[in-house]
C-alpha cells in the first residue's frame, strides 16, 4: 500500500515537473506605426495578425516570437512621437495668471495630450497582460525619451516589469534580429539631457514669448495688435545670422579696384593669364605697371610645371550635409527632406536619417549593399562597375557620434515618386560615389614674365571622372591652354587695365544658415530643420527668390533692439545657446548632473531676462525704427498674482502651495501650484471669515513655512484671539485638528522619503529583478533594492501602520474634496476584501496600491479605517514633551461641555500639541496623536476643545511605552489570525 502511495506521489511529480513552462508576454513599442509594422513583419516574417488599438493611426501586431532563447507572445504597437510633454501647473498657463519672470521657478508637469490619450489608453491596456517591455524606438536623444515616457505611462499601472532597449540603425532583418538578440538597457542620461532640454525651452519661450506680445502689442497696436512675438533660444540665434548677414550687406561700402588682364590665343584656344597680384586698390599705381609692361610686352615663358590632379569623392553622408546639399542641388527645404527621409527609413528603403557619422563601421557589408542597386537602370551598371574594379572602397570622414552609421540605402526600390524618389536617388547615388575611386586629372600651370610682372595660366586635363559617372551633382570641367615650353615667347593678343568693384556678400541661403547653427552650436543636426521653419512661419524671415532669407521687420527690430540693450551676450547671439548644447552633451555622456544643469541655465537665462525687463525701452526704440511707427507709452503690465507668496511646500511633489479663493466667493483653499498633476488642497470651511498669508515664517516649521492670519465667524480655538496667527505646517497638530486638516496634506506621515524634483519629473525606474542566466541586462521598475535577489516583502501588517492617519472626522481631502485613506507612500491605499475562508472572510481592508510599501489597514463596516490602540503600563499620563499631561474641562455650550481631556501644558505654538479625551475607551481608538510604532517624529493633536475632533494616532512616550486611558483595564489579547480571544495565532483551531 506504502509503495503504491510513493508511486502514484512520484507520478504527481513528474507531471508536475514537466508541465511547460507559461509563456513570457511582451508589449513592443516603436516611435511610428510605420516602424511598428515592418519591425513586425520582419520579426514575425510576414506571420503577424492585425487588430486596432483605441487609436486609429497606431495599429497592434501580434505574433510569436523568441527573446532570451525563450519562446515569447509579441504585442507590437508604436506612439507617434513624443507621449508626454512639459506642461506649466494649471495656475500658470494663463498668459495673466502671473508675472512671466514667475516661470522661471513655476511648477511644470509632464503629462499627455488631449491628442495623445488614446494611444496613452493603449499602451496601459495592453501592458495589463504583459509582464515585459521592449522599446523600439529611434535610437537618438529624443527616442530614448520617448522611451522613457513609455516606460513612465506602463510602469504605472504595473511597476514589476521586465524592461529592454533593442538598439538598431536601419529596420532590415539582419539589423532588427541583431537588435532582438542583444537587447540592453535604456539610457537614462541621455533622456533626463532632454527632459532638461525641454523644461528649459518651455520656461524661456513662454517667459520672453508673454514678455514679448504683453508689452509689443500695446506699444505697436495698429502693427502687432494680433502678432504672436514668440521666443526660443535656439530661434533667436538663428534669426540673429540671418539679421547679421542683411546687416553686413546694408552696411556694405563698395570699393573700386583695378587689375592687369592678359591672355594668348593660338588658333582657336584662347589661354588666360592671372595677375600674380591679383589687384590693386590704387588706380594710379596700376596704370603705372601696365605701361612699364606695355614698353616690353613680350613674355617670357619661366616655368611649365605638370601634376596629377584629383577630385575627391564625398565621404560618406551625415544629417547636416544631406540637409545642406539636398536643400542645393534638389531644391528641397531642410524640413520637407529629414521628413521624407524619415518616411523613407521607416519603410526600410534607408538607414537611420539622424546621425553625426561620416565613417562606416568595418561589420557593416557594403558589397552587399552596392550589389543591390546593380539591377537599376540608372545607376545599376556603376554600380557593377564598383564591384567589378575591386569592390566598395570607401573615403572616411572624420567624425562619429557612436550611435548609427551614416546614412546609405539598405534596400533597392524603383516604385518611389516624386520628392521621395528624387531625395532616394540622392542618397544612393552619394553612396555609390563614397565608395568607388576620386576622379584623376592632369593639371598643367604655365608661369610668364612681361616687365617683372608675374602671370599665371592653368590647364586642367581629366583622365578618368569616376565617382562623378554616378554622382551627377557635381561637375569637374575640363580647361585647355596653349602648349608652352620653358623659354618660349610670346606677345600676349590682350594686355589691358580691368576695373572693378568689390561686392556685398550674398545673403545666406538654407545651405548657408545650417552651416553656420553647426559651426556654433545652435541646436542639432536633429533639430536645425524645425528652428529654420519657425523662424519662417512666425515671418520674422521671408525668402528672396524662394531661396535667399531675408530677415522681415520685426525679425530685424526684434534682434536690433537686444543687440543694443548692452547684455553681457546677446539673445541674438549663439553663445547662450551653445553652452547650453555643450552641458547637455556631458549629461548624456555621464559626466554633469541634469539637476545642476537645468539650475544653472535658468538662472542664467532668469538673470538676463530682468535685465531685459528694465531696458525694455530700447528694443521698443529699435522696433519703432523698423515699423516706421510711434511708440505708445504704457504702464507696466498687471497680472493676477503678481506677488503672491506661498503658504508652504506641498509634501507630495514639493512645489508651493499657494492660498486660493473657492468658486462663487465660497471660502478659501490652499492648493498646490502642481495641479492637476498634483491634486494635493487644503480645504477651509466657511467659518473662516478672511485669511492673509504673512510674510513671516515658522520658527518651528522653518522658512518654508509662512504664518497665516486666520479671522473666525465663531472662534474655534477656545481662550485663543480672534482673529489669530496660526501655522499649519505641523508644528501644531492642535491647529490641524481645529482646522479639519489632516497632517498628511501639508507634511510628510508615512516613512519618510525623498522629496521629488521640483518640476516634478518621474523618478527613474530601479532594478529589482534577481540576476538572470544569461548576460542581458533588463530593468525592472519598483523600490526593492538592487541586490537583494528575492525582494522579501511582509504579509502582515507593519507596527507603523497604526499611526497612519485615517478619514475618521479630518479627511486628506484634494482639489475634488474625495476622502482618502493614505498609505506610508503618501498614495491613496486601496481597499480590498478577504476572499479566503476564514474568520475575516469578506472582511474589507486597505493596502498600498503599488505594493511598494507593508501599509495594512481593516476597514470598519461603515466604511471608515480601524484604528487600534494601546496603553502603557505607568499611572502618569505624559504628552509628546515626556511632561505629565495637564487636565482640563470643556466650559463651552455644546454636545462636550463638561467634558474632560488631557493636553499639552505649554503653550499653543510651543508645545507638542498632545490631545486626548479622559473619558475615551479602546474600543473607540483614542483621540491622542503620536507615533504609532515607526520613529517618525509625528506629535499628538494637542489640547484645546474644539467643535470637531478626530480619531487618530495613538500616544507613545519617550521610553517607547504607551499612554494609559484614565486607568482602564488593557484588553484581552486577540488571535492575530481570527481576531478571537482566548487563544494566539499559533495555537490558532481555525
Amino acid at each position: 500500500m506504502g509503495f503504491l502511495f510513493i508511486s502514484s506521489l512520484l507520478r504527481t511529480n513528474v507531471r508536475f515537473c514537466s508541465k511547460k513552462a507559461p509563456t513570457m508576454k511582451y508589449l513592443n513599442v516603436a516611435e511610428k506605426n510605420d516602424a511598428a509594422k515592418n519591425i513586425a513583419a520582419i520579426l514575425s516574417k510576414g506571420a503577424s495578425t492585425r487588430r486596432d488599438s483605441f487609436s486609429t493611426y497606431n495599429k497592434i501586431y501580434e505574433f510569436d516570437g523568441t527573446v532570451q532563447g525563450q519562446q515569447a507572445r509579441m504585442v507590437m504597437t508604436s506612439v507617434s512621437g513624443h507621449l508626454l510633454g512639459y506642461e506649466f501647473a494649471a495656475g500658470f498657463r494663463n498668459w495673466r495668471s502671473c508675472n512671466p519672470v514667475a516661470l522661471f521657478d513655476a511648477p511644470v508637469v509632464k503629462m499627455c495630450a488631449e491628442d495623445y490619450q488614446k494611444i496613452k489608453r493603449t499602451l496601459e491596456h495592453e501592458i495589463r497582460f504583459c509582464q515585459g517591455l521592449i522599446i523600439w524606438t529611434d535610437c537618438d536623444r529624443e527616442g530614448e525619451n520617448i522611451g522613457y515616457e513609455i516606460i513612465k505611462v506602463c510602469t504605472d499601472v504595473k511597476p514589476n516589469l521586465r524592461i529592454y532597449r533593442a538598439k538598431f540603425s536601419e529596420i532590415t532583418g539582419p539589423s532588427i534580429f541583431r537588435a532582438l538578440n542583444t537587447l540592453g538597457q535604456p539610457n537614462k542620461n541621455v533622456s533626463d539631457a532632454v527632459d532638461v532640454r525641454q523644461e528649459l525651452d518651455l520656461r524661456t519661450g513662454a517667459a520672453f514669448t508673454r514678455l514679448q506680445t504683453l508689452r509689443l502689442q500695446r506699444v505697436f497696436p495698429t502693427k502687432l495688435a494680433d502678432k504672436l512675438i514668440s521666443y526660443g533660444s535656439c530661434q533667436f540665434p538663428t534669426l540673429g545670422f540671418v539679421v547679421e548677414r542683411y546687416q553686413a550687406i546694408e552696411d556694405f561700402i563698395p570699393e573700386p579696384f583695378w587689375k592687369i588682364k592678359m591672355n594668348h590665343k593660338v588658333k582657336d584656344i584662347t589661354t588666360e593669364f592671372s595677375w600674380k597680384r591679383d589687384r590693386l586698390f590704387d588706380k594710379n599705381a596700376c596704370e603705372a605697371i601696365l605701361d612699364i609692361c606695355k614698353e616690353n610686352p613680350t613674355a617670357t615663358v619661366e616655368q611649365v610645371q605638370g601634376k596629377p590632379k584629383s577630385k575627391w569623392r564625398p565621404v560618406p553622408l551625415d544629417t547636416v550635409e544631406m540637409e545642406k546639399n539636398v536643400s542645393k542641388k534638389l531644391k528641397i527645404n531642410a524640413k520637407e527632406t529629414m521628413k521624407i527621409a524619415e518616411k523613407l527609413y521607416s519603410q526600410g528603403y534607408i538607414s537611420y536619417p539622424r546621425t553625426e557619422t561620416n565613417i562606416f563601421p568595418k561589420e557593416l557589408n557594403l558589397a552587399n549593399l552596392v550589389t543591390q542597386q546593380q539591377g537599376d537602370n540608372r545607376w545599376g551598371g556603376f554600380a557593377q562597375r564598383v564591384m567589378d574594379e575591386g569592390g566598395p572602397n570607401p573615403r572616411q570622414g572624420k567624425k562619429s557620434d557612436q550611435a548609427h552609421p551614416p546614412i546609405h540605402p539598405t534596400k533597392y526600390t524603383n516604385n518611389l515618386q516624386g520628392n521621395e524618389q528624387r531625395v532616394y536617388e540622392y542618397i544612393v547615388r552619394h553612396f555609390l560615389a563614397c565608395v568607388h575611386k576620386d576622379a584623376q586629372g592632369f593639371e598643367t600651370i604655365v608661369t610668364a614674365d612681361i616687365a617683372g610682372e608675374k602671370f599665371i595660366a592653368k590647364g586642367l586635363l581629366i583622365l578618368e571622372k569616376n565617382y562623378l559617372d554616378v554622382y551627377i551633382y557635381e561637375k569637374w570641367n575640363a580647361k585647355e591652354i596653349n602648349h608652352y615650353e620653358q623659354g618660349d615667347t610670346f606677345t600676349p593678343t590682350v594686355l589691358e587695365l580691368h576695373e572693378s568693384v568689390t561686392c556685398a556678400p550674398k545673403l545666406l541661403t538654407e545651405a548657408d544658415l545650417i552651416a553656420l547653427m553647426e559651426k556654433h552650436g545652435i541646436g542639432t543636426d536633429a533639430t536645425h530643420a524645425d528652428h529654420i521653419d519657425t523662424i519662417k512661419s512666425r515671418e520674422y524671415v521671408g525668402l528672396h527668390e524662394n531661396t535667399y532669407f531675408v530677415p522681415g521687420t520685426l525679425g530685424m527690430g526684434l534682434v536690433e533692439g537686444y543687440n543694443n540693450i548692452g547684455l553681457e551676450v546677446s539673445l541674438a547671439k549663439p553663445i547662450l545657446r551653445a553652452e547650453f548644447e555643450k552641458d547637455l552633451k556631458l549629461i548624456c555622456d555621464g559626466l554633469k548632473d541634469p539637476e545642476v544643469v537645468r539650475r544653472e541655465q535658468i538662472q542664467k537665462y532668469r538673470a538676463v531676462f530682468e535685465t531685459v525687463v528694465e531696458r525694455m525701452r530700447q528694443i521698443d526704440e529699435s522696433l519703432a525704427n523698423r515699423l516706421d511707427d510711434r511708440p505708445q507709452v504704457v504702464q507696466d503690465e498687471q497680472f493676477e498674482n503678481a506677488t503672491i507668496i506661498p503658504v508652504l511646500k506641498c509634501p507630495k511633489c514639493g512645489n508651493d502651495m499657494h492660498l486660493k479663493n473657492r468658486k462663487n466667493d465660497a471660502g478659501k483653499y490652499i492648493g498646490c501650484s502642481g495641479y492637476p498633476g498634483c491634486k494635493n488642497a487644503i480645504w477651509f470651511s466657511q467659518n473662516v471669515e478672511s485669511m492673509e498669508v504673512l510674510e513671516d515664517s515658522c520658527q518651528n516649521c522653518g522658512p518654508h513655512v509662512k504664518k497665516l492670519k486666520m479671522k473666525f465667524r465663531q472662534n474655534i480655538f477656545l481662550g485663543e484671539p480672534n482673529p489669530n496667527t496660526l501655522c499649519i505646517g505641523g508644528c501644531d497638530l492642535n491647529v490641524l485638528e481645529g482646522l479639519e486638516i489632516n497632517p498628511s496634506s501639508v507634511r510628510n506621515t508615512g516613512n519618510p522619503r525623498p522629496p521629488p524634483p521640483v518640476n516634478n519629473r518621474p523618478p527613474p525606474p530601479v532594478n529589482n529583478q534577481p540576476p538572470q542566466r544569461n548576460n542581458v541586462n533588463h530593468t525592472v521598475v519598483n523600490n526593492v533594492n538592487h541586490h537583494n535577489p528575492e525582494p522579501r516583502r511582509s504579509s502582515w501588517p507593519n507596527t507603523s501602520l497604526m499611526a497612519t492617519p485615517g478619514p475618521s472626522g479630518m479627511s486628506n481631502r484634494s482639489h475634488s474634496e474625495d476622502n482618502e485613506i493614505v498609505c506610508q507612500c503618501n498614495q491613496e491605499a486601496i481597499q480590498l476584501t478577504v476572499r479566503k475562508d476564514g474568520a475575516n472572510k469578506g472582511r474589507k481592508f486597505y493596502k498600498c496600491k503599488n505594493q511598494t510599501c507593508d501599509f495594512f489597514l481593516w476597514a470598519s463596516e461603515d466604511g471608515n479605517a480601524t484604528r487600534i490602540v494601546t496603553h502603557n503600563d505607568d499611572n502618569e499620563l505624559k504628552c509628546n514633551c515626556d511632561t505629565p499631561a495637564v487636565r482640563r474641562t470643556v466650559s463651552k455650550e455644546g454636545p462636550n461641555k463638561g467634558r474632560t481631556f488631557y493636553c499639552c501644558p505649554k503653550p499653543m505654538g510651543q508645545g507638542c500639541g498632545f490631545f486626548q479625551w479622559a473619558d475615551e475607551d479602546d474600543d473607540r481608538g483614542g483621540g491622542g496623536g503620536g507615533d504609532g510604532g515607526d520613529d517618525n517624529d509625528d506629535r499628538g493633536l494637542g489640547g484645546r476643545n474644539f467643535k470637531n475632533t478626530w480619531k487618530g494616532k495613538t500616544n507613545k512616550t519617550k521610553n517607547n511605552r504607551t499612554a494609559p486611558y484614565n486607568n482602564q483595564t488593557r484588553a484581552k489579547r486577540k488571535c492575530g489570525k481570527c481576531r478571537q480571544e482566548g487563544h494566539t495565532r499559533d495555537k490558532c483551531p481555525n
